[in-house]
């Protein structure tokens, strides 16, 4: 199994530099950042506050690390036109020498497209688009020019140089819906849900599904999962947590409770836990040691 961070887009800079450095050396496997520009809102509502630019602090990343993946959780084809997303990739996985991930969505978050003017499209269009754009850049990263025409994006002999040093630069698809499946099953290298062991393994049964679909070996694709994690040394302190928290997408427990929780996400079929800093503490050392005790006391049994 592998192991990684995502660090919350409202750190500052310094303490997501300061983090990412400790967790490399700790033995991390990874770190994602969110592609967002604000957080969500269930109104739509816009929200003001510090909220830092995934491609920039990734890029930024690349040049202060060595070892860890680096990657984008996830991009939206609504906002990124894909030849910008295939140049910034190949540029960001030269920068890394060869550690990025480009994680992909179709778009949904209401407040940042209604703010900036960015149409969301609805579900259809959204997906139409998406399926034109992952195209386009798997094409653009691999091929020396190519030429696309669609009812969302044109491409006309379009180059992407230099090409990025990973051959083919891993394409992460975030999704569970059945047509987006299908899309990761055609196009992706890598696929990340939300969720419980219990209920992201829902989810992976309709990847599997879809690969079977298109002719695709579910093995070959790299599977994720994050959940907001709470370590805790009292049961009763879990007990109170699993009960204010959302089931499906929350995981709860002392350090054994957190192992058997892993071990089931390694039998239903992940590869790699992902674990948000959003929960892990309320200051920047109670949330660098607590992914450092979880790595020693969690993680490393299963490496």
């Amino acid at each position: 199994m592998k192991f990684s961070v995502w660090p919350n887009s409202s750190r500052p800079w310094d303490e997501v530099r300061l983090l990412v450095t400790q967790l490399e050396r700790q033995g991390w496997d990874g770190i994602w950042y969110a592609d967002h520009y604000m957080p969500n809102t269930e109104d739509g509502a816009t929200v003001g506050g510090d909220f830092h630019e995934c491609f920039t602090v990734l890029t930024a990343l690349a040049a202060v690390t060595e070892k860890v993946r680096l990657g984008s959780l996830v991009a939206p084809t609504t906002v990124h036109h894909p030849a910008v997303l295939a140049n910034r990739a190949a540029s960001i996985d030269c920068v890394s020498g060869g550690r990025f991930v480009l994680g992909l969505g179709a778009g949904w978050q209401v407040n940042e497209h209604r703010a900036y003017g960015i149409e969301l499209f609805g579900a259809k269009d959204r997906v139409d688009r998406f399926e034109e754009a992952i195209e386009v850049i798997v094409r653009m990263l691999s091929e020396e020019r190519i030429t696309f025409t669609g009812r969302h994006f044109s491409i006309s002999d379009a180059p992407c140089e230099p090409k990025p040093i990973q051959s083919p630069l891993p394409i992460l698809v975030g999704t569970g819906g059945p047509r987006m499946l299908r899309l990761t099953a055609r196009w992706a290298n890598e696929w990340n849900t939300w969720g419980s062991p219990e209920s992201a393994a829902v989810v992976l049964k309709k990847l599997e599904q879809a690969c079977e679909s298109v002719g695709r070996d579910p093995s070959s694709i790299h599977k994720t999962v994050q959940a907001l994690v709470f370590l805790v040394d009292e049961e009763e302190k879990g007990s109170e947590l699993r009960a204010a928290m959302p089931a499906d997408r929350t995981v709860v427990g002392t350090v054994a409770q957190l192992q058997d929780v892993v071990s089931r996400y390694r039998e239903v079929g992940f590869d790699e836990v992902c674990v948000p800093d959003f929960t892990v503490g309320a200051t920047p050392k109670e949330r660098a040691d607590t992914l450092a005790r979880y790595f020693d006391e969690v993680a490393t049994p299963f490496r």
